[in-house]
This record gives structure tokens, sequence and C-alpha cells, in this order.
């Protein structure tokens, strides 16, 4: 029995099994939600303030910061991002390469 998997990175599975996007999309809005929390912690916000910051409703505060819950909309990310004096930065790479260039260690490799 050979593992068909055996010296394939990790990535290589993922792709195999059809599965990169979407761990990948997960990972990304995992980083994200922590990254927005992170921010809530250094400025001492509530996820009261928070939200009523975000003009939403707390329950959709806890969906955005919720790191199951891959659901979230641009246009929540950027209100989050905005409340916490942060910008929501996204665009199109050519490869995984560049996209860590631009994005450092929250890009997937």
């Amino acid at each position: 029995m050979s593992n068909k998997h055996l010296g394939s990175s990790f990535d290589d599975f993922l792709m195999e099994e059809d599965l990169y996007e979407e761990v990948t999309r997960n990972a990304l809005k995992k980083v994200i939600a922590w990254q927005i929390a992170e921010a809530m912690k250094e400025q001492n916000l509530s996820k009261t303030a928070m939200a009523k910051r975000m003009n939403t409703s707390r329950s959709a505060l806890d969906r955005l910061l919720d790191t199951e819950n891959a659901s979230v909309t641009i246009q929540t990310l950027e209100k989050a991002a905005r409340a916490v004096n942060k910008r929501l930065v996204m665009c199109l790479v050519d490869s995984d390469e560049q996209a860590e260039h631009i994005c450092g260690n929250f890009a997937p490799a």
C-alpha cells in the first residue's frame, strides 16, 4: 500500500481533494476575526460599543467574530475595520508568493 500523498505538500493534498479554496477562505476569515478582536482589546472596546460604532447589532458582530462563520460580507468587514481605525485591504495576486510579499505572514502558503 503506497500513500499517494507521501512527499507532497499539504497544499497539494488540499488541491487534490478540492479543498484548497475552502480551507484558505476559512483561514483568512479566522485571521481577520482575530485581528478585529485584538484591535478591540487594544482599544478596550466592548462588543456593545463595537456594534454601535459599526451601526449594527451585537448578534451581527458575534457572527463576524465567530471564527467558524465564513459568511461575512465585505461591507461588514469594512465597517469593522473602520470601527477600530483600520482599513480592509483586498487584492488579486498572481501567486501565493506575491500574496505573501504583499500580506506578510497572513497570506496562505
